[in-house]
């Protein structure tokens, strides 16, 4: 094995004990592209996204989980394709 996993899940360890946590005001003015896989961890609703963040596209796709990538290259890469054609 490669023994990354202590890097792979620093960044969960140290979002739950180093971010401060949200206020009821806080929001991301970046402009910000959001994918919903159907087999990830979790499934944020458009509109709890957009209370926090500046969605400028988001989609929910018909099946991938938490590694989209490699799961459902084909449509991770014609989202990516989207996003970055948008931004032009």
């Amino acid at each position: 094995m490669t023994n990354t996993i202590g890097s792979s899940v620093r960044y969960y360890y140290d979002a739950a004990r180093l971010r401060p946590p949200l206020r009821a005001d806080d929001f991301v003015h970046v402009p910000t592209a959001v994918a919903m896989w159907p087999h990830d961890l979790t499934l944020a609703p458009r509109e709890r996204a957009e209370r926090l963040y500046n969605v400028r596209s988001y989609t929910v796709f018909p099946r991938g989980g938490h590694f989209p990538a490699w799961e459902t290259p084909e449509l991770y890469a014609d989202d990516l394709r989207k996003i970055a054609l948008a931004a032009i």
